[in-house]
């Protein structure tokens, strides 16, 4: 898997092969079947796997975080932010290869759209917003929007700040939050 983390960020996905994983990470190809049915598994687990630590390190900032709408959003977009770009590698499997990957993640990609979009309809169920928008539409909306801006952020020749990406998306999830 470590080997995999590394070579699917990047040369990326598509670019590498069975026989390339099984020579960084110095196995056999056998060995490989026995623990995965192809690239793609190994790829979903890897994919799944960073969903699962990045909902964890959000729920618990959620939880830390004051008991306001701009506490909650800037608690939860700072500790996805700084949880992404951490890791490069991290970032470009969430970001891009979920994407280039074709349909291979398509399921767990939705999955974790999904959980990411309770997160956001949870944090910010008690707070009054716009009465005719659907709480879940908003939620993916800037879901949306958050992932384009890590987009951006692996893509960028000169990568903008962390800090500048947390203002941005904060900014996002606010307004489209607020009741206003």
């Amino acid at each position: 898997m470590t080997a995999a983390y590394t070579l699917y960020a990047k040369p990326g996905f598509a670019a590498t092969t069975i026989e390339r994983l099984c020579s960084e990470a110095r196995i056999s190809n056998r060995a490989f079947y026995e623990c995965f049915g192809g690239r793609e598994e190994l790829l979903q687990a890897l994919h799944e796997r960073c969903v699962e630590e990045s909902l964890a390190v959000v729920a618990k900032a959620l939880q830390e975080a004051p008991s306001t709408l701009d506490g909650r959003v800037k608690a939860g977009i700072r500790a996805y932010i700084e949880f992404a770009a951490a890791d490069w590698r991290r970032a470009r499997i969430m970001h891009l290869e979920v994407r280039r990957s074709g349909d291979v993640l398509t399921a767990s990609r939705q999955r974790a759209v999904d959980a990411f979009a309770r997160l956001v309809e949870e944090a910010s169920a008690d707070f009054p917003q716009g009465p005719t928008l659907n709480r879940r539409l908003v939620a993916l909306g800037v879901i949306g929007a958050l992932q384009e801006l890590l987009i951006e952020w692996i893509l960028a020749e000169e990568q903008p700040g962390i800090d500048e990406l947390v203002e941005v998306a904060v900014h996002i999830f606010i307004r489209s939050l607020s009741p206003s």
